[in-house]
């Protein structure tokens, strides 16, 4: 799957190969993790559970994979490689931390109990903020430097790069949003009375993997340049809108679903902005076959 890229084999690209291997590994240890929660059990939510590792390792994986893709599709500069690898480590490693809390019995968010949970507690806030210095400065490449993407996939690539920033900068909200309650004796997990810091993190951040697999998904279809287009846009609208409705949600104090009207409307908005680019590339998947 070249995803339009000017290689077909995007991976090659020597900056691209260590995040890819680091994101294939990454992912499988997020479904070894899953298998093994299937054996042990224990619960889905709190502080020490399974689905750290799961959601970590699947969600860590799937972003080095496409900052390895994105990464080879802008002309070479200097240092690129060493950047890259860089980003592919860090991201092995907050993962690795995660996996070995949790191996530990202990959590790995917001954990200051001893000297060393919060070192490594510490450790993983600086390689994410790393990631997301170098986020930055692919999103600027990006917006400024030519790639020789179609119009559709150079849309998805941007949009999705300016989303998942915009994730991380939720993310480092989190934790010293959290750090702060914590310091004040409150549960570190919350904003206001039940407000989720993290759910406006997570409904952004991987739009960096959705956006360019529609515009390539659109494309298989056969679906013509200029509509590829508006329906990546109009996928990018209703994935900015399900982001804006999680972080109105928890500004407001509110858990994820207890929705007002604006906020329920909002959410009416992102869905059917989603859902009408995945009819069309069915409906013309079904014409192709006819």
């Amino acid at each position: 799957m070249d995803l339009q890229s000017p290689s077909r084999d995007w991976f090659r690209d020597r900056r691209a190969q260590l995040l890819a291997v680091i994101g294939l590994l990454l992912v499988v240890s997020g479904l070894a993790h899953l298998v093994v929660w299937a054996v042990l059990g224990g619960p889905w939510e709190g502080p020490v559970t399974w689905r750290k590792p799961i959601l970590f390792g699947i969600s860590g994986g799937l972003t080095c994979l496409s900052l390895g893709w994105a990464w080879a599709q802008l002309p070479w500069r200097r240092g690129d490689a060493w950047l890259a690898a860089t980003v592919a480590w860090a991201l092995l490693v907050e993962v690795g931390l995660i996996n070995l809390q949790t191996w530990r019995g202990v959590a790995s968010h917001f954990n200051r109990s001893t000297p060393f949970d919060s070192v490594l507690y510490d450790a993983m806030g600086l390689l994410i903020l790393w990631v997301t210095l170098i986020a930055v400065d692919l999103t600027i490449r990006f917006l400024r430097q030519p790639t020789g993407l179609a119009p559709d996939m150079l849309l998805a690539a941007r949009a999705g790069l300016v989303l998942l920033v915009i994730s991380c900068g939720l993310g480092i909200w989190v934790s010293v949003h959290g750090d702060m309650r914590m310091a004040a004796g409150l549960p570190p997990e919350h904003y206001g009375v039940a407000g989720v810091p993290k759910f406006p993190h997570g409904a952004v951040i991987h739009a960096l993997q959705w956006l360019p697999l529609l515009a390539w998904a659109a494309r298989r279809a056969g679906v013509t340049e200029p509509s590829r287009f508006w329906l990546v846009a109009a996928a990018t609208v209703g994935t900015t809108l399900i982001g804006c409705f999680a972080l109105v949600q928890t500004l407001a104090g509110r858990s994820r679903f207890d929705v007002t009207p604006v906020t329920g409307t909002l959410l009416a908005a992102g869905v059917i902005c989603l859902i009408l680019p995945m009819v069309s590339i069915a409906m013309a998947v079904a014409s192709r076959r006819r």
